[in-house]
């Protein structure tokens, strides 16, 4: 509930019901690329992960797209602890997904991908 209430709070620009959480203008910190091309390039960091990610306050966000999931714009975090959590402002989407199972590489599983490319499948135009 609680990660579905932050998850929302985000969505809805800082807004959880009726109370302000967080100012608009820090969520668009929060879900803008603040890393420089010059610094992605240097970085040791998963192999590909910067060839359509940024990474704001805390969270990662698609940048272009690659597959049918990674929807630029969209944003989130996928936790080694076997969580992902996305927002999709564009879609009006929140999606999370909780294993419960330990990652064994910087890289998720394959039921991420399944999960999220089934997720954008599953969207009417």
């Amino acid at each position: 509930d609680d990660y579905l209430a932050f998850a929302l709070m985000m969505l809805n620009n800082g807004r959880h019901n009726r109370e302000r959480i967080l100012s608009r203008s820090s969520i668009a910190t929060m879900t803008t690329d603040q890393i420089t091309l010059q610094q992605k390039v240097s970085s040791p960091f998963a192999p590909g992960f910067w060839d359509n990610r940024g990474w704001g306050l805390g969270l990662s966000m698609y940048t272009r797209r690659n597959d049918i999931a990674s929807a630029p714009g969209r944003y989130g975090w996928d936790g080694g602890y076997g969580t992902s959590w996305w927002n999709d402002p564009q879609e009006e989407m929140v999606g999370l997904l909780m294993t419960q199972q330990l990652w064994t590489s910087p890289s998720p599983p394959p039921v991420c991908h399944d999960f999220w490319s089934l997720a954008y499948c599953a969207l009417e135009e």
